[in-house]
């Protein structure tokens, strides 16, 4: 493979910046979740092979796809096999994971939800936070197995209360089914792809339907997902993954380019943008990314990626930095800047932030607590991180005496008939013998 020629310049400051590379960089801002073609046609065709044939459907896509041949029996994980799977998961590996374990759950019990309200003399008005009853919660199984993203979905979901936690995963491997077991996850079914994700939302008669499907994975998992909401909900559309760094002279270019690299040894998709105020720091930048590639293991897809979608951005100042970031919203924003936390405070448009040098990306995707499942492709503009709220539903809850009714009758009379209901008038009025 040839020789890393460094990352794109996007020239934003203002004496220098051209029409082309502002052109440039409204492009990589308009990055999009890759649902379109292909995906997003295969995909409508698997879901609607699942709901016409159900259990049968599912097992000859994984048999097309996967090669695997299963039967309706051994599409779930015994629990025999996944005792023993934790069982043959090395101690290091093992504990690791219950270290992260223990911390993204006591992460998310800060985040049980309450129940809300108003309550006087007249009124009870209430919203209360009741837990989904059955969800399914994604786990790639392609180039690699992550188990971090079982914990990171389902501990969360378990917080909330959810009755039943279904894994879906292709590939359930040892530390997939480990994680499972340190989450709580109460059955595991060994399908993926776009044809797990139909099962789930629709129901067979082996996969039980969920309330809603949560968790990453390629460009067919998504664009399912996207087309069986409705049916079930979803945490959101997820794109590859992408990271900014934003970087300032006191920054180290072997730690950006390290941090560019985690990111981009991800997929050939993934997106890997540095942000800087400092011109001198991108070469420097450049060289660390070729000297830390030459010894990588997934050096050919981080190579690609940071070709394809990587870039170096100059800007003016500070407030470039912070409207540069501002314009792109990405999933992860690393400040390696002096006052890292005023800049931290100042971000709207981010999944993830991670404050100062002492604190990579890394440890947000394993250990630090926060839900790895991040909006991407700019939805960080509204997205949110997947937590315990995503695992509740809110019902509002109403009771009124006949003062509180009384009080309100005109002004609920007045706007129903404003918009043509006079039964919901007529219901107001029946109970206060005024019709």
């Amino acid at each position: 493979m040839e020789l890393f020629g460094g990352l794109a310049r996007i020239d934003l400051r203002r004496n220098t910046a051209s029409p082309t590379q502002l052109d440039a960089w409204r492009a990589h801002c308009r990055r999009s979740a890759g649902l379109d073609g292909a995906a997003d046609a295969a995909a409508a065709e698997i879901i609607a092979a699942v709901a016409k044939d159900g259990d049968s459907a599912v097992l000859a896509l994984t048999e097309r796809f996967e090669g695997r041949v299963l039967t309706p029996e051994t599409m779930e994980v015994s629990a025999a096999r996944r005792a023993d799977a934790i069982s043959r998961t090395p101690t290091a590996l093992r504990d690791a994971l219950q270290l992260a374990a223990d911390n993204i759950r006591r992460f998310h019990e800060s985040q049980v939800a309450t129940t809300t309200g108003l309550s006087t003399n007249a009124m009870q008005l209430h919203t209360r936070a009741d837990p989904l009853k059955r969800v399914a919660v994604y786990a790639p199984g392609g180039t690699a197995a992550y188990p971090s993203s079982v914990l990171m979905t389902a501990i969360p979901a378990k917080v909330a209360g959810v009755d039943e936690v279904v894994l879906l995963t292709p590939k359930a491997t040892d530390a997939v089914l480990c994680a499972a077991g340190l989450a709580g996850v109460d059955r595991v079914f060994e399908i993926g792809g776009a044809q797990a994700i139909a099962a789930a939302a629709l129901g067979t008669a082996t996969v039980p339907r969920v309330d809603k499907i949560v968790g990453p994975g390629n460009a067919y998992v998504t664009a399912a997902k996207r087309r069986v909401f409705g049916w079930c909900d979803i945490d959101g559309i997820a794109g590859p993954s992408e990271i900014v760094v934003a970087a300032d002279a006191s920054a180290v270019p072997e730690i950006i380019a390290a941090d560019l690299l985690a990111q981009a040894e991800h997929d050939v998709e993934a997106c890997s943008v540095l942000i800087t105020d400092d011109e001198t720091l991108v070469p420097r930048v450049d060289a660390a990314l070729v000297d830390q590639l030459s010894t990588l293991p997934r050096r050919e897809i981080a190579q690609t990626a940071l070709s394809s979608q990587g870039a170096a951005i100059l800007v003016d100042d500070r407030a470039g930095i912070l409207e540069a970031v501002g314009q792109y919203c990405p999933e992860h924003l690393e400040l390696l800047v002096t006052d890292a936390p005023e800049m931290a405070a100042q971000v709207r448009g981010a999944g993830a932030i991670f404050v100062g040098p002492w604190t990579p990306e890394a440890a947000g995707d394993y250990t630090a607590g926060p839900s790895h499942v991040l909006p991407t492709a700019g939805a960080a503009r509204w997205g949110s991180p997947v937590s315990v709220r995503d695992f509740v539903k809110l019902t509002s809850v109403l009771q009124l005496t006949e003062e509180a009714l009384r009080a309100q009758a005109d002004a609920i009379t007045t706007i129903a008939d404003a918009e043509g209901f006079d039964a919901h008038a007529r219901s107001v009025l029946r109970r206060l013998d005024r019709q």
